[in-house]
C-alpha cells in the first residue's frame, strides 16, 4: 500500500540524516501523489499577468544604497551540468579569461561590497554532489565569508519513487542514484531547517536575493534592491519578455479565483493547453529565477505553515539512471522556488532587461558567453558588446558535451559580435581567430573538417 511506501520513504530519509522538516515536506507531496495530484494548471483557471518595467521606476541613490546594505545573496549551485556531460558543479566551468562562474560571482560580490560599503554576504545552496568541489574552488577568496554566516548550506535530498507503487526505488549498481534533490523550491525548507533564516534575521538582513549560479547576469544590483525595498512587497521575481525561443517554457499568469500571481511551468501545462502556453502575445513574461524576499515575511509564512509552504507539485518522471533509459521509471517530487509568489499577499514582479538573464543551459549558450558578444568590466559584470545576441545551434552529436565542444574550439570561441545566427551541422573544428558575420550555416561534411585560422564566415558559406 502507498501509506506503507511512505513509511519506508520516511525511514530511508531519517536513516540518511535528512532534516525532519524536509521529511514532512516530502510527506506532504507524497500524499498529493497518492490522491492523484498532477500539479497541472489549466488555461481556463488563469489569465495574463502584466507588470511594470524597472526602466520606468525611480529609485533614489540613498534608497538603493540602504537596501543593498541589508541584502544577503544566495546562489543556487546544486546542478552538475550532466546535460553537458559534466560530473561536477556546472559553476566550475571556465567562462572567460580563465575564470569560472564561481570566480566571476565571487568577484562581482567583492566589488559591490567595496562600492557600497556593504557586508553583502554570499552563500551557495549546494547539493551533496556539488559541495566539495565548490568549497575547494572558493578557498582562494579569503575575504568572501562573512562572520557569523556560512559560505554554503546544503539542499535536502529525497528518494526517487517507483512509478505505480510509489515505493522508494533501489538501485544497487549505484545507490546514490536512488536519491534526487527536491527541486529549488527546497530553498525555503533548507533555510528554515539549517537555522540560516534566523541567523540572517538576527544579523539585520531584511532582504535576500536568490539566483542561479549559471546566470552571470544575475548581479545583486543596488537599484533592483532599492526597488524591492520601496515596493514593500514580501516577495518578488524579476521577469523578462518571452521570445520565440521561450515558447515552450513557463510564464507568469494570474489565478482567476483569487487574483494571485502564479508561475506556470511547462511540466504543469496540460497537453490541450500547449498552444496557449506558446502564445507570446497572451502570456508575455517569463521568470528569470532571480527573486527577492523579505526575511521576516518568509519566516512568518514558514512558521504559520509548520515549515510546509505548500508550493505547487511538479511531478517529474525519469529513469532511475538518467543516462540509461532501460532502468526503472521513477517519479521525482519537485517544486520551483518561484512558485512561492502565490503564497504571499502583495507579492509582485518587475520586468528587467535581458542583461539580467544570461543563463547557460547548453554548449550553444556557453559559446556565446565565451565569445566577443560579451565583455567583462572591472566590476566583473557582463557587458554586451554586440547589438544583439546571435542565435547559436551546434550539432549535439559533436558539440553537446563540454569535452567534445572544447576539442572543436581548441583556441577559443570565434568572433560572433557581427553574427545574426551560427548553425553548425556535423563535425567541424575551428582554429584561432575565426569570424562569423551575418547568418552562417555550415552543412554536414562527409568527413571531419577544419575552419582555418583567421577565416571569415559569411552568409554564402
Amino acid at each position: 500500500m502507498a501509506s506503507k511506501a511512505l513509511d519506508r520513504a520516511r525511514n530511508k530519509m531519517s536513516d540518511a540524516g535528512v532534516d525532519p522538516t524536509a521529511i514532512e515536506v516530502f510527506a506532504h507531496y507524497f500524499r498529493l501523489l497518492e490522491l492523484g495530484e498532477t500539479g497541472k494548471i489549466p488555461e481556463s483557471t488563469i489569465e495574463p499577468h502584466e507588470m511594470d518595467s524597472l526602466a520606468d521606476v525611480t529609485v533614489p541613490d540613498d534608497v538603493a544604497t540602504e537596501a543593498i546594505r541589508h541584502t544577503a545573496v544566495i546562489k543556487l549551485n546544486g546542478g552538475l551540468g550532466t546535460s553537458m556531460g559534466m560530473d561536477r558543479a556546472k559553476s566550475l566551468l571556465c567562462v572567460r579569461r580563465g575564470l569560472s562562474f564561481l570566480d566571476i560571482i565571487a568577484r562581482q560580490v567583492l566589488h559591490l561590497r567595496a562600492e557600497y560599503d556593504a557586508p553583502l554576504p554570499l552563500m551557495f545552496m549546494n547539493s551533496f554532489r556539488t559541495s566539495a568541489d565548490t568549497m575547494a574552488a572558493l578557498e582562494r577568496y579569503d575575504a568572501l565569508p562573512v562572520e557569523g554566516l556560512p559560505l554554503e548550506f546544503l539542499q535536502n535530498k529525497e528518494p526517487k519513487l517507483l512509478v505505480g507503487s510509489l515505493e522508494p526505488v533501489r538501485h544497487d549498481k549505484d545507490p546514490s542514484l536512488e536519491w534526487c534533490p527536491p527541486g529549488h523550491g527546497d530553498l525555503y525548507t533548507a533555510l528554515l531547517g539549517t537555522g540560516l533564516l534566523d541567523k540572517l534575521i538576527d544579523a539585520g538582513y531584511r532582504h535576500v536575493f536568490v539566483s542561479n549560479s549559471d546566470n552571470l547576469g544575475a548581479v545583486p544590483d543596488a537599484r533592483v534592491a532599492g526597488w524591492f525595498a520601496q515596493s514593500g512587497a514580501p516577495f518578488a521575481i524579476e521577469a523578462v519578455r518571452r521570445t520565440p525561443s521561450d515558447r515552450k517554457g513557463g510564464h507568469f499568469a494570474r489565478r482567476k479565483v483569487d487574483g494571485r500571481i502564479v508561475l506556470r511551468e511547462s511540466a504543469q501545462t496540460l497537453d490541450s493547453d500547449r498552444e496557449a502556453l506558446a502564445d507570446l502575445a497572451r502570456h508575455r513574461y517569463m521568470s528569470t529565477n532571480n527573486l527577492w524576499f523579505d526575511t521576516a515575511a518568509m519566516k512568518a509564512a514558514l512558521v504559520a505553515r509548520d515549515g510546509v509552504l505548500g508550493l505547487p507539485l511538479i511531478r517529474n518522471e525519469k529513469s532511475v539512471d538518467p543516462a540509461d533509459p532501460s532502468t526503472p521509471k521513477v517519479i521525482q517530487i519537485e517544486t520551483a522556488m518561484g512558485a512561492a509568489i502565490e503564497i504571499f499577499d502583495g507579492a509582485t514582479t518587475i520586468e528587467v532587461g535581458r542583461d539580467r538573464f544570461v543563463p547557460v543551459k547548453t554548449t550553444d549558450d556557453l559559446l556565446v558567453l565565451r565569445s566577443d558578444v560579451y565583455d567583462i568590466g572591472t566590476d566583473f559584470v557582463l557587458d554586451r558588446a554586440a547589438a544583439d545576441v546571435p542565435y547559436v545551434g551546434l550539432d549535439p552529436d559533436f558539440f553537446r558535451f563540454v569535452g567534445e565542444f572544447d576539442k572543436r574550439f581548441p583556441d577559443g570561441a570565434p568572433s560572433l559580435r557581427e553574427a545574426t545566427s551560427f548553425v553548425v551541422d556535423g563535425d567541424w573544428t575551428f582554429e584561432r581567430g575565426v569570424q562569423v558575420k551575418g547568418e552562417v550555416a555550415l552543412q554536414k561534411p562527409d568527413v571531419a573538417r577544419r575552419v582555418a585560422a583567421a577565416s571569415v564566415l559569411g552568409p554564402e558559406d
